[in-house]
């Protein structure tokens, strides 16, 4: 139960944010605002980067537990998180071995859709065979088997770097050449239509619960890079305006995914509802933004939750284990 930990369950902890990905700058304004609602509910708490000075720090100056906001694949591929546990330093979020199947789009997608979510037709290509045996010819057997319009991004990435939605043959070769500058392998599914939802999974020890879902509303129509880090250029709605059955499947759909990658504490599942209100699985985020304009924050608000709570909880829990 969120709000239940007191305040002698925690002691020092550390916020670890910006690393050298793509998604360094949006890390860091994680961490601050993670770090920020932490100390407004009396955590003592410091912020630091990812160097060549966080093992000796660990070694020589251990936290209590860790709370890591790092995006992209130096935060979500599991190996910062291999490091802490060598060390045996407790953290908020997935493993290391759930972060390695979470962060890779298309075996995540595999094994939601053995566990009965719905995920979209798709197609993985390598930059060298994409190369090697004919750019042409694969992507006009891309087309016909899938169809248009159809999404191309990086198999292995975040804040939709790279991704583009390609609604004629003559955009293709333009979208592979954006993905393959942000990762060798590129995911090219089936665009699905309909109400981009993002629903929030938190566990504080008691079992996974979806937070109410966020309807993303993106003034471009496509919420890419800028559309989510740009205040102003993206309406979120929240709770989503779907039915209330509608909502149920969402957050089941996002709880399953959470499950099914054993995935723990925090994850948010980004979803679209189609017009027959079924909500398709796009894709998991083991650590999630936590920006003035990141989804997670405007759930727990939706939910009747203090972010510093929420973040203390989490590392509560993760302390316990």
């Amino acid at each position: 139960m969120i709000g239940k930990c007191v305040m002698s369950d925690l002691g020092r902890v550390l916020v670890l944010a910006g690393g050298l990905s793509h998604e360094r700058d949006v890390s860091l304004r994680s961490g601050r605002r993670v770090a920020e609602a932490l100390r407004s509910v009396g955590v003592e708490v410091e912020q630091r980067d990812v160097d060549s000075t966080l093992v000796d720090r660990l070694r020589e100056d251990t936290p209590d537990a860790i709370f890591p906001v790092l995006h992209g694949v130096t935060g979500e591929d599991g190996a910062l998180r291999q490091v802490l546990d060598l060390y045996g330093v407790p953290y908020v979020g997935a493993d290391a071995a759930a972060c390695r199947t979470a962060f890779d789009k298309p075996v995540a997608s595999t094994m939601v859709g053995k566990a009965g979510l719905y995920t979209p037709e798709s197609v993985v290509l390598g930059h060298d065979t994409f190369r090697e045996l004919g750019a042409s010819a694969l992507m006009e057997a891309v087309v016909h088997q899938i169809g248009l319009p159809l999404v191309v991004k990086p198999a292995r990435g975040g804040s939709a770097l790279g991704a583009s939605i390609v609604r004629s043959a003559e955009e293709l070769p333009s979208a592979m050449v954006n993905c393959y500058a942000y990762g060798p392998v590129a995911l090219i599914e089936r665009y699905i239509d309909g109400i981009e939802v993002a629903v929030t999974v938190v566990d504080v020890g008691d079992g996974p619960r979806a937070l109410p879902a966020v309807e993303i509303v993106p003034d471009s129509g496509f919420y890419d890079y800028e559309a989510r880090y740009t205040a102003g250029a993206t309406e979120f709605v929240v709770p989503a305006r779907v039915p209330a059955d509608v909502a149920g499947a969402c957050a089941a759909a996002a709880v399953t995914a959470h499950v099914a990658l054993g995935l723990r504490d925090l994850s948010r599942s980004d979803l679209v509802v189609d017009a027959d209100g079924v909500p398709w699985f796009l894709e998991v985020n083991v650590a999630p933004g936590m920006t003035e304009t990141s989804l997670v924050p405007l759930a727990a608000e939706a939910a009747g939750i203090e972010l510093g709570v929420l973040c203390r909880d989490l590392l509560a829990a993760a302390a316990a284990r």
